[in-house]
């Protein structure tokens, strides 16, 4: 099997609601990972707009993992989980995969005024991640990179 689905599941204190998936680090599964997660915001009532730029960043970023993370496209495995609280109300997506540690938030932004051909290669995606979150976050521990969105519902 390509992925493995966790169960949704609440908190003791019933504030947040948890739901995370695994799947193999291919970009032939972006689909399964976007459906997957607007299943679990269009329930909660995402608006339309934030639903779109939580799509795009997850997009950008689980695509950036499929194609850097490890040797070959498909040979690792990236683990997504979607934490949406109401108070306040915001969605986090975490993303751990065991690649090669990598800080998107250390890659320089593109300089957004030079015509495409003029820009090097490389950054388009962390800087449209970063443009459609309110908060991005980074750490490499225990052999996993883990990167945070975060996205003011």
């Amino acid at each position: 099997m390509a992925y493995e689905r966790a169960e949704i599941h609440m908190t003791a204190d019933n504030n947040m609601i948890s739901k995370s998936i695994r799947l193999k680090a291919s970009a032939d599964l972006l689909d399964e990972v976007t459906d997957w997660m607007d299943e679990l915001l269009l329930s909660c009532g995402c608006d339309r707009e934030k639903k779109i730029d939580l799509d795009i960043s997850v997009e950008e970023i689980f695509i950036n993992i499929a194609s850097y993370a490890y040797e070959e496209e498909g040979s690792g495995e990236v683990r997504v989980t979607l934490n949406i609280t109401p108070k306040p109300r915001m969605a986090r997506i975490t993303f751990e995969d065991r690649g090669v540690p990598f800080d998107p938030l250390k890659q320089q932004t593109p300089d957004m005024t030079l015509p495409a051909k003029e820009r090097s290669a490389g950054g388009l995606g962390i800087h449209l991640a970063k443009e459609h979150t309110d908060e991005m976050s980074y750490e490499y521990r225990d052999g996993k990179n883990i990167l945070t969105l975060v996205k003011y519902l």
